[in-house]
């Protein structure tokens, strides 16, 4: 522990020192496995489009596999200069930056391009600004797909999900989420759903297909129900503490990489999904429509819970308004 302790201060030390005028290889963590997933791919695409546009100045490592820690152990080290970015989904930074709050709503985007749209305009300027403050700069926000519900029976409407045991991930929000529907929320790691799943201590659980695909779930229940009640959104952040020791230049040649590699990873995104969606098909899963409304008519609740200013309720509304 003493030298984990060490460790740590010397790389805030290290996070100190002025980088203008010198060569820099920033540290990006990433908790994906696979060294082709794709936010792991577009930041490597943002350090080549860095180092060339640099001139060799900077270029970024991409530590992934979850070696520099969780999602929550990475982002305390970007927040105060320990490392330079990390790549997290959204929700941990819930509580840490409160707009980050509304692209996590369910059923707040009508589809995968009303998202996109909605995230790349001031909207998204907005909420990746509102995380300044707390010590981060949010640089670009990443697909992570539409998470869906999945179990062993068809669900159509909101009334099938009625006394549900539906696995969730360990947060306020998801068991509020399904609470609306009618459901038995069931916080557990996601290691063990599907035992969970095979044993029938839970009856569903709910992800995005290339999860549901490689964690082999489809396997245990054949059935995939397009809710879509999520698109939340992955963050890319770098430290508020190394961001502030850069020139302007460099800031705004940082800044443009990140937005070249979100294509990249869109792309990377909308390939994977395709594949996952072969897969699952092939093994015996079957993907079924349902009546979103029925859905989104429950949710008032969750909003009334989770939108609780005055910004938030308008960018809410900036994003049901985007065309």
């Amino acid at each position: 522990m003493k030298i984990q302790k060490t460790l740590f201060a010397v790389a805030a030390t290290l996070a100190m020192t002025p980088l203008t005028g010198f060569a820099a290889d920033f540290r990006s963590a990433d908790i994906h496995n696979a060294d082709d997933y794709p936010t792991v791919v577009a930041v490597k695409y943002m350090s080549d489009v860095l180092n060339k546009n640099s001139g060799g100045k900077y270029k970024i490592k991409v530590f992934n596999k979850g070696a520099l820690g969780t999602e929550k152990e990475t982002i305390d080290q970007v927040k105060i200069g320990a490392l330079d970015l990390t790549r997290v989904n959204i929700s941990p930074m819930n509580s840490i930056c409160q707009k980050t709050q509304v692209p996590t709503m369910p059923f707040l985007f009508k589809s995968v391009e009303h998202m996109r749209k909605s995230l790349d305009g001031p909207i998204g300027e907005e909420i990746l600004k509102d995380c300044e403050a707390q010590g981060f700069i949010g640089l670009a926000f990443y697909d992570s797909g539409a998470r869906s519900i999945y179990a062993k029976k068809p669900i159509k409407t909101v009334a099938d999900v009625k006394g549900m045991k539906i696995r969730v991930q360990q947060s306020d929000l998801w068991v509020a989420l399904i609470g609306a529907m009618g459901g038995n929320a069931t916080p557990m790691p996601y290691g063990e759903v599907y035992t969970g799943l095979k044993t029938g201590l839970i009856d569903a659980a709910e992800n995005n297909i290339p999860s549901f695909d490689t964690s082999k779930h489809y396997e245990a229940v054949k059935f995939y129900s397009r809710t879509e009640h999520s698109m939340a959104p992955e963050m890319l952040l770098m430290s508020k503490v190394i961001w502030d020791k850069l020139p302007k230049a460099d800031q705004d040649m940082i800044r443009s990489a990140a937005k070249e590699s979100v294509a990249v990873q869109r792309k990377k995104w909308d390939e994977q999904e395709a594949k996952s969606l072969a897969v699952v098909k092939a093994g015996g899963a079957q993907i079924v429509e349902v009546d979103k409304a029925s859905f989104q008519s429950v949710m008032g609740p969750v909003y009334d819970k989770f939108i609780v200013t005055p910004d938030m309720k308008r960018l809410v509304k900036a994003v049901q308004d985007t065309k």
